[in-house]
């Protein structure tokens, strides 16, 4: 049996009865999340699972390390950017939430350069993270931690970038939020200035 194909008779027949007059609302009248959230693709932290999230909450997008690139509107492809533009100035989402982990395969390319047979794309991409990496230092104990918190607040600053995103936070429209998913304990940290603060 195809496991997706078995998953969406399980979601037929236990989710579904359940949650249709919510998807009945929501294909009616459109989508409104409060919360945009910007996650590494990495199978183990999904965040409808981590905010217990029900469909139509948040507004979630995905790439290697949740890596935010600064604002540069030109002809390249600009996948997080774009879902960024339509959250933020279609959806008005009141919330963009970063959420990096612990034992990111991105931040661990970024450190160590990308895998031998992934290096079309990766390679580009992790370099937006070299902020992050040279803020975490040399000192090798830890290392990998300190630059995954970086990480989170290097896409933080580069939300900033985007001018409308800078506008909305000054105008008290949109909050900015950054956290640390633990994969091995299953904790939540806030990401700040200079510290980690779990979760209660």
């Amino acid at each position: 049996m195809d496991p997706l194909i078995e998953g969406y008779r399980k979601f037929r027949a236990e989710i579904w009865p359940t949650e249709r007059a919510r998807y009945e609302a929501l294909a009616h009248w459109g989508q409104s999340p409060e919360t945009m959230v910007i996650a590494c693709s990495d199978s183990r932290v999904d965040p409808q699972t981590i905010f217990a999230a029900v469909p139509g909450e948040l507004f979630v997008v995905r790439n290697v390390a949740a890596l935010v690139p600064p604002y540069s509107p030109d002809v390249g492809y600009h996948g997080t950017s774009a879902a960024l533009e339509f959250g933020v100035k279609v959806l008005k989402v009141a919330r963009l939430v970063v959420v990096g982990h612990g034992q990111c395969g991105g931040v661990r390319a970024m450190a160590f350069g990308p895998p031998p047979q992934a290096r079309d794309f990766i390679a580009a991409w992790v370099e937006i993270g070299r902020p992050a990496v040279e803020a975490a230092g040399e000192a090798q104990e830890g290392r990998q931690s300190r630059i995954e918190a970086e990480v989170v607040r290097l896409s933080l600053a580069n939300l900033m970038t985007f001018p409308w995103i800078a506008e909305a936070v000054a105008a008290g429209r949109l909050v900015l939020q950054g956290y640390l998913f633990d994969v091995h304990t299953g904790v939540l940290a806030s990401v700040g200035k200079e510290k980690l603060t779990p979760v209660e």
